[in-house]
């Protein structure tokens, strides 16, 4: 759940090239080769790239100073509860959903009613019946939507979502992720999860188990945290001043100690994976919960055993450095140098392109009609006089350009 917080995100060379889905046309962009569907098995892609801090191994890497203390601030007695399985409890699938969409799948507008201010504009490929968390009878919880563009390499993430009857969709904060690139939101910012992470990347989905790895950490939840942040996090939701309560992005490991021999051969996938990459926490809820999603293939009397794993097996790999409001760092927005379209007037029917240069941009977006982007330049056909924002982001803060194109 996001909790409200100000500006700056990860670097880059800027530069970006419409395609597929976005509703403009430019350099093709690359397939993920995922399937389409809700779950879809995304058939070995790896979202993000090796070097993400999501997918790097740190098994070997430092114990945090602190690691005795804070797990001992968490309850060492608090065993693992996986926050996903088959079926529903109390008339809710168990897990947050996504859902794989192709290229023909529409862009649409999503309104902000909370957080707009540090979310990504759209449009976005979210279908009119994309799942939501807690379907068939999602209430008022987070209600997070998930969906990944298999033809453009993109994952939109939403919180507080909620469909209108024009297909568009309201949200309380929504972002935008490059699946190819290790793109960081503004320091500070909100994104669909407290910790300004992406959700997706964290998830257990029973295509990775069913493929006998997970190659990624997890993303878990304690009901405690304080104001600060460690990368890969950009944000905090503080609810403690203890100093021993975690920071957002902080990743903790299951001990290399730890037998894991007596576990079902897939609760070893997911207890290998916590030796390997650890879990990262998210977002403040119940103590250790672990994400997933759902799935009406998971054993969930096999899942409750993860129970027995309790957090005195587990050590915070070091956190250096971690943000506070005393350091959080300063540097300059992206540049845009220029956006131009090569024609500002033109008959009904007619195309455009348009080109832009920026530099030290992390992600592009263009609305309406495109979103997110890739390359230098994109066309459209305006089927109206449309104005055309180019919002040019990176761990700093965001720069945007507007022009207008009339169609006569």
């Amino acid at each position: 759940m996001p909790a409200n917080g100000g500006g700056g995100s990860g670097g880059g060379n800027g530069g970006t090239s419409g395609g597929g889905n976005n509703g403009g046309s430019g350099t093709p962009n690359t397939s993920c080769a995922m399937s389409v569907g809700q779950g879809a098995s995304l058939n070995g892609f790896r979202p993000l790239p090796a070097d993400s801090l999501w997918n790097t191994d740190v098994s070997g890497a430092p114990l945090d100073p602190n690691s005795d203390g804070i797990i001992n601030f968490i309850g060492p007695s608090v065993g693992l509860h996986p926050d996903f399985g088959a079926g529903q409890y109390q008339g809710s699938n168990i897990g947050i959903p996504y859902v794989v969409v192709g290229e023909s799948q529409a862009p649409v507008a999503v309104n902000f009613t909370a957080y707009g201010n540090e979310s990504d504009p759209g449009p976005m490929p979210i279908p009119s019946n994309g799942p939501i968390e807690g379907d068939p009878n999602p209430g008022t919880g987070d209600r997070h939507v998930l969906v990944l563009d298999n033809s453009n390499c993109f994952l939109y993430e939403l919180f507080s979502s909620y469909p209108n009857t024009n297909g568009s969709w309201n949200a309380g904060s929504a972002a935008v992720w490059d699946l190819l690139s290790n793109e960081q939101r503004p320091w500070t910012w909100t994104s669909a999860d407290a910790a300004g992470l992406p959700i997706f990347p964290g998830l257990v989905r029973y295509d990775e188990l069913a493929a006998g790895q997970i190659q990624h950490a997890l993303r878990f939840t304690l009901p405690q945290s304080r104001n600060a942040f460690t990368p890969p996090a950009s944000h905090w939701a503080g609810n403690s001043t203890n100093p021993l309560a975690p920071p957002m992005g902080m990743r903790i490991r299951l001990k290399a100690s730890f037998d894991v021999s007596s576990f079902s051969t897939k609760l070893q996938v997911i207890l290998n994976a916590l030796k390997k990459y650890g879990m990262i926490l998210a977002d403040n809820g119940s103590a250790m919960y672990i994400s997933g999603a759902p799935d009406d293939r998971w054993d969930n009397n096999d899942l409750h055993n993860l129970g027995q794993v309790t957090t005195s097996s587990f050590e915070v790999v070091q956190m250096n450095p971690v943000y506070t409001a005393a350091n959080v760092p300063q540097g300059a927005a992206p540049q845009i140098a220029s956006f131009n379209a090569d024609s500002t007037n033109v008959a009904a029917g007619g195309s455009v392109t348009l080109s832009w240069n920026v530099t030290g941009a992390s992600y592009l977006i263009i609305s309406p009609q495109f979103g997110a982007v890739r390359g230098s330049g994109a066309s459209v056909v305006p089927a109206q006089a449309t104005t055309y924002t180019l919002y040019a982001t990176n761990q700093y803060g965001r720069s945007t350009a507007a022009l207008t194109v009339n169609v006569q």
